[in-house]
């Protein structure tokens, strides 16, 4: 891996997933916070950089990468597969999720009423995830797709205007860093989704779906916020030096 100091979290983990692990280790955030140099995330958390860095280095040691290169995909290629598996995800745990947590208070609500907010926690996660999935499906993405295919076909029929994935990018970003936030609180609250002694095999279920649930938005945010989004602001550059610019 050929990555200095200096390189953002966020581009590290685009290269190669798996030190995606290592900053997890560190309690770093690869996603919601992907653009922090490594030296100042490291920094931030008072961790040696040299001993994250030479984590890093260690994975070019070890076996070939567990994950496609997504780096590489077409944007299109990677838009579908955001849609397909992320954002279908989400669809399909949220009322399963949801469904899970409201037995939980219900029967165990009494001794853990910490479950009242986790519950309140992930409704209103599941709420604004999907506007924002809306979002991203009717306004971001479209956009992406017809400037791609403004690439592909030279057409000039398609007017490209100052921030037009510039404006929404920033609001699908700043939207990640807030339900990065909500999960730490959920994270925090059950203690790294951890079940107490007296937990039964749903609550143990529920806790293991929500935290597979974190791991997935994670990866999630990553793919858009670290390699979707800038090659999409750089693709809508490119094609505003190539041709004027519709205001």
């Amino acid at each position: 891996m050929t990555i200095s100091y200096q390189h953002s979290v966020g581009e590290a983990v685009a290269e190669d997933y798996r030190a995606a692990a290592i900053f997890q280790k560190y309690g770093i955030d690869f996603c919601c916070k992907g653009h922090t140099s490594i030296d100042e995330a490291c920094s931030s958390k008072n961790i040696p950089t040299e001993a994250v860095m030479h984590e890093l280095k260690m994975l070019d040691a070890e076996s070939g990468q567990q994950y496609p290169d997504y780096q590489s995909w077409p944007l299109s290629q990677l838009v579908d597969h955001i849609e397909q598996k992320h954002h279908q995800y989400i669809v399909e745990k949220t009322p399963v999720i949801l469904q899970f947590l409201q037995k939980l208070c219900q029967v165990h609500g009494r001794r853990h009423p910490e479950l009242y907010e986790i519950h309140k926690e992930f409704n209103n996660a599941a709420g604004e995830l999907a506007q924002h999935m809306k979002k991203e499906e009717s306004i971001l993405f479209p956009r992406v797709r017809k400037m791609l295919h403004e690439i592909s076909t030279s057409d000039q029929s398609f007017s490209v205007s100052s921030g037009m994935l510039g404006q929404p990018i920033e609001v699908m970003m700043q939207e990640h860093d807030h339900e990065g936030e909500r999960f730490r609180r959920i994270s925090s609250l059950s203690n790294q989704y951890t079940p107490p002694s007296d937990a039964c095999t749903t609550y143990r279920i529920t806790y293991t779906m929500l935290q597979e649930f974190e791991n997935d938005l994670h990866f999630h945010i990553h793919l858009e916020n670290n390699i979707l989004f800038p090659k999409a602001i750089e693709m809508e550059r490119t094609i505003m030096g190539l041709k004027p610019i519709h205001v």
